[in-house]
């Protein structure tokens, strides 16, 4: 049954991907039930909302955890993913799993690094008429300038190639049940949340926070992941570089048509001259131009490949036994 938004005490899911967190979750998991239970207790939530955590195809005792959890209190539940999908698919997979349940969501990592008490502030603002709400980061103090340098890059990157994403924000946010409703419309497999919440609509805003350091584990998103993210992103919701790699053809084409005339006409005054490292320079440059190209428009037409052979976008092989499933198939 589709939940029925109600803007004053809505029911609240706390949707949390894992994958290895054997290490963070018990310090994190009571920091988000107490935020569900100052929450209820400020007449701000349901006392029906609930702690959903996604385990991601853990190799360690994250989901024996998640059970134990859920065992201990009725405010957690959990689901397990048949194998490692990614954190994209794990946020969706929790997402999907809860809009028939609630009539918000606030999806966070559980690391502790982003605040949960901007979760008040989220709260409030889709009490009064938010559909959706953006945890953003006020600042990158703690970051080191190369960090600080990179994430503040990906960011223009993504908006300058089409890419239409809010600045300094990663996946914490909350959405309301009807924009689950129709996110659920989006079909892609190829999933970039951050830059596909946007193009639902519906009213939004963001609320500022400082990010704190990880209270332990390592980090699952190096730079190369972040590199990859990057490149989904924008290859999954633009064509610019397509339209890009066009313009520089026609670049390079009109070049090399004034070079053949300028070849031509030094030959008429025979004034040509051999000529092994201009040759070679330039069957190097253009080799290089049509395989950066040709990469390009590989990676589009994998896309294309991926999301035509329309495989499922998480399957979930287990749940805690207080989290009886509403759907029947997988997404």
């Amino acid at each position: 049954m589709i939940a029925m938004e109600n803007r004053q005490t809505p029911v609240l899911y706390i949707v949390i991907p894992c994958y290895n967190e054997q290490e963070v979750l018990p310090l994190t998991a009571p920091q988000f039930l107490k935020k569900i239970t100052d929450l209820a207790a400020a007449g701000k939530i349901s006392s029906d909302s609930r702690v959903l955590f996604v385990n991601d195809g853990s190799k360690d005792r994250t989901w024996a955890i998640i059970h134990e959890l859920a065992a201990s209190d009725p405010h957690y539940v959990g689901i397990c993913q048949s194998r490692n999908r990614g954190h994209q698919n794990a946020v969706l997979a929790g997402l999907m799993e809860a809009k028939d349940r609630c009539d918000i969501t606030i999806s966070i990592d559980c690391d502790g690094q982003d605040d949960i008490n901007a979760m008040d502030g989220m709260v409030d603002a889709y009490r009064d008429g938010c559909d959706v709400v953006y945890g953003v980061r006020s600042k990158r103090d703690t970051d080191t300038f190369f960090k600080r340098f990179t994430a503040e890059s990906f960011y223009k990157l993504l908006n300058a190639m089409g890419a239409e994403v809010v600045f300094n924000h990663a996946d914490y946010r909350l959405m309301s049940a009807r924009v689950l409703q129709e996110f659920a419309r989006f079909k892609e497999v190829n999933l970039f949340l951050r830059g596909m919440v946007p193009l639902v609509g519906f009213k939004s805003t963001c609320v500022t926070y400082e990010r704190h350091e990880r209270l332990a584990g390592e980090s699952h998103y190096p730079l190369s992941k972040m590199l990859s993210l990057a490149f989904d992103g924008i290859t999954s919701l633009s064509i610019k570089p397509i339209r890009f790699i066009t313009g520089f053809g026609v670049l390079v084409a009109l070049i090399s048509f004034i070079g053949v005339l300028w070849a031509v006409v030094e030959a008429a005054l025979g004034m040509t001259v051999s000529g092994w490292a201009s040759m070679t320079s330039i069957i190097c440059f253009v080799s290089g131009v049509q395989l950066i190209c040709l990469g390009v428009i590989g990676e589009y037409i994998g896309k294309i490949y991926m999301e035509t052979k329309r495989r499922p976008r998480y399957i979930i092989s287990e749940t805690t036994p207080n989290f009886t499933r509403s759907k029947e198939e997988d997404a």
